[in-house]
């Protein structure tokens, strides 16, 4: 038996970066979008909160313990103000966690201490690739072993900060399996890696996502995320699935609260918006939805934390759910406004865009 009632240390977390979100991340959300630019001290200050260094054993420089629970919790309240200031603050967990789920002693050691020990630095992964029918369980991009490396060949994209990356996780198929491998830009070794212009998207204008091209690139045995016996590429996965869920909550939650704030306030014809059927019912049925993916989230992350042999189904039916919810959420958030819904000085039209993203931005946050 569970309980869906965060303990004292994630109310904590919550209302600390709920205050973040809302007071730094939101409002510098329309100036970063137009800029297409984060600014480096929003970013620090997210970081400065300390989520990953929560989530990170005290042997490899963290203070606490990995809880997908608390991941999920921490993702929905930075996309509460801005999805791409949120996953630009976890980018760098793109590259601990997965070390942290199934990297050798020798690599958590090697790796993890030097990302979390002192500012924000760039850390990413590269998952995604440019196929309109991808799969992450049947990547393209492919591994083959040869003498004391792996060489790697195939194309990614929606890599965030990979042009400026000191290393990255590269997801590439071997054999039958998914793995990952580390690419240490630090040793100066990366002949066949090719970072690409910037990707222009229908949103996140503000996170830089690059297109990043591997040409016979070799990795290090000892780079092998795992090692020889290599890793279950399945937890990553279904973290990044649970991660997705939360932030397109969070995204929801933003639009929801603005549209019914807009209604309630709004005259129309001698009554607030609010009252009108059409609008009430809207709003009913968003709040509904967004709590019960919500849930589904929660319950997903909590049998991650749990080793559930369900886990994996439940992680893909709430990242599944999330996508549609945050369409219908943030669709309806511009219906509600109606023409303001379409003026960019209002969020709406930004988080409608952001909502279209999240079926095609699963493996940009990891918990």
């Amino acid at each position: 038996m569970y309980s869906f009632e965060p303990n004292e240390e994630q109310k904590m977390l919550v209302e600390t970066i709920g205050r973040y979100a809302t007071s730094d991340l939101r409002a510098k959300a329309h100036d970063a979008e137009e800029g297409g630019q984060l600014p480096q001290n929003l970013i620090d200050k997210g970081w400065e909160l300390g989520y990953l260094q929560a989530s990170v054993p005290e042997d490899y420089g963290g203070f606490g313990e990995r809880s997908a629970v608390t991941g999920v919790l921490a993702a929905e309240e930075l996309a509460f103000g801005d999805l791409a200031g949120a996953l630009a603050v976890l980018a760098p967990g793109l590259f601990v966690t997965p070390i942290l789920l199934g990297g050798t002693q020798e690599q958590k050691e090697k790796y993890i201490s030097a990302v979390i020990d002192s500012e924000w630095k760039p850390y990413t992964a590269a998952l995604i690739e440019p196929a309109y029918d991808f799969d992450p369980n049947d990547l393209k991009t492919a591994a083959v072993e040869d003498g004391d490396s792996y060489v790697i060949t195939g194309e990614k994209v929606m890599a965030p900060f990979a042009d400026q990356a000191k290393a990255m996780i590269v997801y590439a198929r071997m054999g039958e399996r998914n793995k990952g491998f580390i690419v240490d830009r630090r040793d100066g070794n990366t002949e066949g890696l090719e970072v690409g212009e910037r990707q222009k998207l229908l949103g996140i204008h503000a996170l830089p996502v690059f297109r990043v091209t591997f040409n016979g690139l070799r990795v290090p045995k000892e780079n092998r995320l795992g090692g020889q016996e290599g890793h279950d590429f399945a937890p990553v996965l279904d973290s990044a699935r649970v991660a997705m869920a939360g932030l397109a909550v969070g995204l929801s939650r933003a639009a929801f609260e603005y549209s019914r704030d807009y209604a309630k306030d709004r005259d129309v014809f001698g009554v607030k918006a609010a009252q009108k059927q059409a609008i009430a019912f809207m709003l009913a049925e968003m709040a509904t939805e967004i709590e019960a993916i919500r849930l589904l989230a929660w319950e997903a992350a909590w049998m991650l934390d749990n080793n559930k042999p369900e886990a994996s189904q439940w992680a893909y039916l709430a990242l599944t759910g999330a996508t549609d919810m945050a369409m219908m959420v943030t669709d309806r958030a511009v219906q509600i406004l109606g023409g303001h819904g379409y003026i960019r000085e209002h969020p709406v039209e930004l988080w409608m865009r952001n909502g279209r993203g999240i079926a095609m931005l699963n493996g940009l946050a990891v918990v």
